[in-house]
């Protein structure tokens, strides 16, 4: 499988999958961001958290309606080369969304353990503690897993979202 994904700038597309969790927060939303890029380097679906977009729906994580919406536009055989590039590790619902889709890798900034130490019990993050890559390995087929990468910048996006959060619960 590894013959199938690119060399890509990790990096740059990371930047951009936080530029799209901004977004989400400059909209009203939890700020977490994806984008999907194809094996040309191509950015072809971005997606940010959809939390309020939905009405509330808890499971409207970024990864998760990305992974969706791929999978109803491209085979499985076409994802394996793709990879999602995501603000934060997907939990272990998007993992399974992302495994079902066939999406290839997953690049992430910040970890899953990281964001649960950050936000705590919160009613609309119950983060669960379970790695990507853990359900990864219970699958079938293989999905490459980078990360964290960037992991300061990522948290940073998340921070102050979380913390005036808590505030306004008080």
């Amino acid at each position: 499988m590894t013959d199938l994904l690119p060399d890509l700038d990790h990096a740059h597309f990371l930047r951009r999958a936080f530029a799209v969790a901004e977004q989400a927060r400059q909209g009203g939303d939890h700020p977490f961001g994806c984008i999907l890029v194809d094996a040309q380097g191509q950015v072809v679906l971005e997606q940010g958290n959809g939390f309020t977009a939905e009405g509330g729906d808890m499971t409207a994580h970024a990864e998760r309606l990305l992974a969706t919406r791929a999978s109803k536009r491209f085979p499985p055989a076409v994802l394996a080369s793709h990879t999602m590039y995501t603000s934060a590790e997907p939990c272990a619902m998007c993992a399974g969304a992302v495994y079902w889709s066939g999406i290839g890798r997953v690049v992430f900034g910040q970890s899953e353990h990281s964001l649960k130490e950050m936000t705590g019990n919160h009613p609309e993050n119950p983060t669960l503690d379970l790695p990507c890559r853990t359900v990864f390995a219970a699958g079938q087929r293989p999905v490459a897993v980078i990360g964290p990468l960037l992991e300061a910048e990522a948290a940073a996006l998340q921070q102050a979202f979380w913390n005036e959060s808590k505030t306004s619960e008080s």
